[in-house]
């Protein structure tokens, strides 16, 4: 059941957590051409994506609750606890700042430019931490 979790767990983040933060980089392109109908569409597909992206925050609950005594894990263990953090913040900016802007684009660049920008770059740094500190567990 470990491995099943384990490739859940991977699976979900490179097809699904990935995309999450790429895609508002290039609709961010679309945004600066003037594409309504692509910018709204991609809305959409980022909210969705950030969704799904809670199958790899639940089945790494589900890998931590399987293993975390055997190598003295839990919730509290400082790198765990911080990937947490960083991945709600992620999916926080993403679908309360980021998602928003591109939905209410009317075809003129305004604020909303600049929130989805900044945000979509933070969520992503954030989920950038979250890789560094999975692989690296300090």
């Amino acid at each position: 059941m470990n491995t099943v979790f384990a490739v859940l767990h991977i699976a979900a983040a490179v097809f699904i957590v990935g995309p999450m933060a790429i895609m508002p980089m290039s609709t961010l392109r679309s945004l600066r051409g003037g594409d309504t109908v692509r910018v709204h569409a991609s809305a959409r597909s980022i909210r969705l994506l950030s969704y799904l992206s809670l199958i790899a925050f639940i089945t790494g609950f589900g890998i931590l609750g399987m293993v975390g005594e055997k190598w003295g894990l839990s919730v509290t263990t400082p790198w765990v606890l911080a990937s947490v953090i960083l991945y709600l913040v992620a999916l926080l900016l993403t679908l309360a700042v980021v998602v928003p802007a591109f939905t209410r684009y009317d075809g003129r660049r305004t604020s909303s430019y600049m929130q989805a920008s900044i945000s979509s770059g933070i969520a992503s740094i954030a989920l950038i931490a979250v890789v560094v500190l999975m692989v690296w567990k300090p």
